[in-house]
């Protein structure tokens, strides 16, 4: 999980950029480029949408959706984009430095999904 924009492409006229098919294809394409990591988008988290203010007057609409990564034997790769990479089980991300939000949308994907944060696989990790 990242803090980058993710950003949906519309395409360019001259076919270089291709167009995202969806809002999830653009999270997957993203995680893909940022990670190494193939992912499927899963729905919209509950209580995961919300506005971010990273600075006073700017204001960033968040989006959250829940991913499976897809090959989780790949280990994932620092893009240009990121200065570190970390990965943290559910029961870590309280105590991480990252907005409310996005804490609280993790919580709620694992809960969500798993009554006992034990029974995750290598694939459902941070």
């Amino acid at each position: 999980m990242g803090t980058a924009r993710r950003r949906l492409e519309i395409g360019s006229a001259d076919g270089a950029v291709p167009t995202d098919a969806s809002p999830e294809a653009a999270v997957e394409r993203e995680i893909q480029e940022e990670t190494g990591w193939e992912v499927k988008a899963g729905s919209l988290i509950d209580g995961g949408t919300w506005i971010y203010q990273p600075i006073p007057g700017r204001r960033v609409l968040i989006v959250t959706y829940g991913c499976t990564v897809l090959t989780p034997n790949r280990p994932p790769v620092v893009s240009h984009e990121h200065k570190q990479l970390g990965m943290f089980t559910a029961d870590e991300v309280p105590g991480l430095n990252m907005p409310d939000g996005y804490k609280q949308a993790i919580a709620a994907w694992y809960g969500r999904r798993h009554a006992d944060p034990a029974d995750l696989d290598d694939s459902e990790r941070m």
